[in-house]
């Protein structure tokens, strides 16, 4: 009996690694799906430099398109949330490398996207931050007034100002002036999902629930009533253009 025992104990502890080592290994499986961002107006590819009309008949030439997207999340298939690790991405007309990014997500189905436009309201007041957000970015204000969102510039020939410019810099988080939008887009059913190209266009920026002629309206750089005004038409500018 004595030999026994030891035989057994042994044998216990073995059963036990094995499960304890099975329990860690259950973690779900991970994929990477890319998101890729499409700018237009219109019908119209932008192509930064080039003259295009927007949908209130404006001629423009647009300099500069950016905007924040952050804190994604996904639904799956039985109508589930699943908040992704917070991550931000400025993406960037200029840089054909931020409108492509890459997320790391559970290995199931999923049924819509969800993402932030713009930069929550922790990191406005949580001082100077570093790379997406690192102020030389172009797309900081003060610590007071927080982050730029979204940044729409170019030239419009019908403007009255110095230059012909239009400058829109829409930024706000404070109660009642808060400019970040959630974004909800659904997916078609399609499994396994490597790919999902997303369409922003920019004619949103001037006919939504509101409209904006640059010849009366050309410039805001700072929070407040006409920022959100210009925060809700963007807001509706996304929608699937494919996926794979």
């Amino acid at each position: 009996m004595k030999t026994v025992a030891p035989i057994i104990s042994f044998f216990l502890l073995v059963v036990t690694g094995f499960c304890f080592n099975k329990i860690i290994d259950t973690t779900p499986p991970q994929k990477k799906i890319v998101i890729v961002f499409h700018h237009r107006v219109g019908n119209t590819l932008l192509s930064l430099g080039d003259s295009v009309t927007n949908i209130l008949g404006d001629k423009m030439v647009i300099e500069r398109f950016r905007y924040y997207v952050s804190n994604f999340s996904i639904t799956n298939d039985q109508d589930k949330i699943i908040k992704l690790p917070v991550q931000y991405f400025l993406v960037d007309e200029e840089d054909s490398s931020s409108k492509r990014i890459t997320l790391t997500i559970p290995d199931i189905s999923i049924r819509s996207i969800h993402f932030l436009l713009g930069v929550d309201s922790i990191r406005n007041v949580s001082g100077i931050q570093t790379g997406t957000l690192d102020p030389l970015k172009g797309m900081f204000w003060t610590w007071n007034s927080g982050y730029i969102m979204a940044k729409l510039e170019g030239i419009c020939e019908t403007v009255a100002s110095a230059g012909r410019r239009f400058t829109y810099d829409i930024g706000g988080f404070r109660n009642g002036m808060n400019v970040a939008k959630k974004i909800d887009l659904k997916l078609p059913m399609i499994d396994p999902l490597h790919e999902i190209n997303i369409s922003a266009d920019i004619d949103h920026w001037f006919k939504g629930s509101s409209e904006l002629k640059i010849t009366e309206t050309p410039v805001c750089h700072s929070p407040g009533s006409l920022a959100m005004r210009i925060a809700d038409n963007y807001s509706t500018m996304f929608s699937i253009n494919s996926i794979r």
